[in-house]
């Protein structure tokens, strides 16, 4: 049975696509970019799409495409757009299904509305996406905060970067969240990188 699964982060620069190509690529699922704010010349599904090697994933369009590198809000705002949660309907597929998110859970999509509104309109399982800094811990234990305060269902979070052992096994221990994953620092991220991590990585979902 094929699942979908919103990534979103702990933050921003956190490494959501990177993870999201991970995904697509081990799981062989499609992708789908909800809001893509800006840098459309070279917007996420494309990096995802540069990165993967299997031949059976589908990109789905995304639903808004801003001009603007702004919170997606203000991007919209720029363009002349109003966002509408209503407007955001799952690609129908038979495959598995990743969705990237823009951002951290609270980033603004409309005057009224967050990421994490969407995430729980869609409806779908939430991979979460740490790194080790200094400020993680806080970080992630307020994201999962938000998401259990929605009664949404998290899968798992996914540590991306150096491993911090300390940092990893208190937010498991205060949070009881399993780790889906401990996804290496790469020094150069190409398709060959990605398949060999892939290949290295063992996905605990």
């Amino acid at each position: 049975m094929s699942k979908s699964y919103f990534i979103t982060g702990i933050g921003t620069e956190i490494g959501k696509t990177m993870v999201s190509a991970f995904l697509v690529e081990k799981l062989n699922a499609d992708y789908w970019k909800p809001i893509q704010s800006g840098d459309l010349d070279n917007s996420d599904t494309m990096k995802v799409k540069n990165l993967i090697s299997n031949i059976q994933t589908v990109f789905h369009s995304e639903t808004y495409r801003l001009t603007q590198p702004f919170s997606p809000h203000h991007s919209a705002n720029l363009d002349g757009v109003k966002i509408d949660l209503d407007n955001f309907i799952i690609p129908e597929t038979e495959n598995n299904l990743i969705i990237e998110g823009a951002g951290g859970l609270m980033v603004p999509i409309n005057e009224e509305e967050l990421i994490i509104d969407l995430i729980k309109k869609l409806d779908v399982d939430v991979i979460l996406v740490s790194k080790n800094y200094l400020g993680s811990i806080n970080h992630t234990l307020l994201s999962i905060e938000a998401l259990r305060n929605r009664n949404i269902k998290i899968k798992g979070i996914i540590f991306n970067g150096d491993e911090n052992q300390s940092t990893q096994n208190i937010i498991v221990k205060l949070t009881g969240i399993k780790v889906i994953a401990n996804i290496p620092q790469l020094e150069k991220l190409d398709k060959t990188s990605l398949k060999e991590l892939v290949d290295e990585v063992n996905l605990n979902l």
